[in-house]
């Protein structure tokens, strides 16, 4: 197994944090293992973590990550045995999947992200089916891969409260779309499980309810291993008024934009750091790392050109961006290969099954590295998260497992957060059902 080269700055107190996080490494497994009897974690997630060598902080959690098809495939049994796991906790006796992917039919990096994803779900005991939501698959269809392979999609059905792929009835339905463009009525209150659930789409959710959720998790864990929650959360705040292309709701944004400088270029004063505070500026519905912009000064965002204005007021699906989160800038200090990179964990169920580090060789340590121009390198988390080594805090793994604590940290959150929107959902729904009886 071939790893790609890592360079990290270690600086400030980042080997301070992953030596506190290899003492306390019992606390934390039991700790985490406690949570998880509270908690439902979803059945699967990447999370973009960044390390600036004095912070190391997650930045974005996708719940329905298209990327399968970068890990190291030596770990492809770690994601089968969690998948097993996974849907043994909704379906013990489950015997059929329908997998429900995004509509890039033409984009051959994801669709082979679908195609190891149908083979992880087959190695666990599904006989598995690829249904679209596409209106123009009318009966099935094959698209050949890059590889040679062959992708069958099949037109899907409602046959009751029962989704069908051409005549298969799964008992497990798996979405790998994110619901950009809103939920289609052909999913709604469906008797078979739904994986992830509806209200974990972009319809609903909401980047800074999970940070909201993971302000809370850090906090809590912070006290369990005695640091400064700053070091593992990024400070940030929501914008829920804007209009890119009208010029409005600026004042709110440039107000939030000062307010977090301040508070970043405070904690840079406390722990002497030299650097630059930023702050990110995205949407806070979407994905693809669309609607992003790197942000250092207040006026910025009042100084917008057409162009960039163009860009942040519509993300994936021509979804118009109204909300905003304004994010703490976390600097990435990895590198591979001498481009900047950052790991991108994988995680099914509560495990860790994998990750790589996203590279780009035109971004810089402070710029969206989720763009046009993006490489991965294969990282083989899984193993070195499960053998740090206390004695030696120099060694790759002790970096590696903290990267999986980090990630965990922000799958809990997503538990929560998901758990706390289902629960507003049915309390407002409730009202409305009892007016109509």
């Amino acid at each position: 197994m071939t790893v790609p080269r890592l360079a990290t700055v270690l600086t400030g107190p980042l080997p301070e944090l992953e030596r506190g996080l290899l003492a306390s490494m019992t606390s934390i497994e039991h700790w985490l293992r406690s949570r998880w009897q509270e908690h439902a974690a979803p059945f699967y997630c990447s999370v973009d973590l960044r390390n600036s060598g004095f912070k190391l902080a997650p930045v974005d959690t996708n719940l329905f990550p298209g990327g399968f098809n970068n890990l190291n495939p030596d770990f492809h049994p770690l994601c089968v045995q969690a998948t097993m796991a996974a849907i043994e906790k909704v379906c013990p006796d489950a015997r059929g999947a329908v997998l429900i992917p995004e509509s890039h039919t033409r984009n051959q990096f994801y669709l082979q992200n679908v195609a190891v994803l149908q083979t992880i779900l087959r190695h666990a005991g599904l006989d598995v089916r690829i249904g679209s939501l596409l209106r123009e698959v009318a009966g099935p269809i094959e698209l050949e891969l890059a590889s040679g392979a062959k992708l069958k999609l099949e037109p899907l059905e409602r046959r009751g409260n029962r989704l069908v792929a051409d005549g298969f009835d799964p008992c497990v339905v798996l979405l790998n779309n994110d619901l950009s463009a809103g939920t289609p009525e052909i999913l709604m209150n469906l008797e078979q499980a739904v994986l992830p659930p509806l209200h974990a789409g972009w319809t609903l959710r909401r980047k800074s309810n999970h940070f909201e959720a993971y302000r809370q998790v850090a906090a809590e864990f912070a006290q369990l291993i005695r640091i400064d929650p700053w070091l593992i959360n990024p400070y940030f705040e929501k914008c829920g008024k804007i209009n890119f292309q009208e010029r409005k709701g600026e004042e709110c944004l440039e107000g939030y934009v000062a307010e977090i400088l301040e508070d970043v270029r405070a904690k840079y004063r406390e722990y002497g750091i030299k650097e630059d505070p930023f702050v990110i500026v995205k949407a806070d519905a979407g994905t693809y790392g669309m609607g992003i912009m790197t942000v250092k000064d207040p006026s910025d965002v009042r100084d917008l050109n057409r162009k960039q204005r163009k860009k942040m007021a519509v993300v994936k699906e021509g979804l118009e961006v109204h909300e905003v989160m304004v994010q703490e800038g976390v600097y990435t200090f990895e590198s591979v290969d001498d481009a900047v990179a950052e790991p991108v964990v994988y995680l099914i169920d509560h495990f860790v099954v994998g990750g790589f580090y996203r590279v780009h060789t035109q971004r810089g340590k402070d710029q969206n590295l989720n763009a046009p121009g993006m490489q991965f390198a294969p990282l083989a988390f899984a193993a070195p998260c499960s053998s740090p080594n206390p004695d030696d805090p120099g060694c790759p793994p002790n970096r590696f497992y903290a990267y999986g604590v980090i990630a965990r940290l922000a799958l809990l959150a997503a538990a929560i957060e998901l758990e706390q929107t289902g629960t507003a959902l049915a309390e407002h729904a409730a009202p409305r059902a009892a007016a109509g009886s």
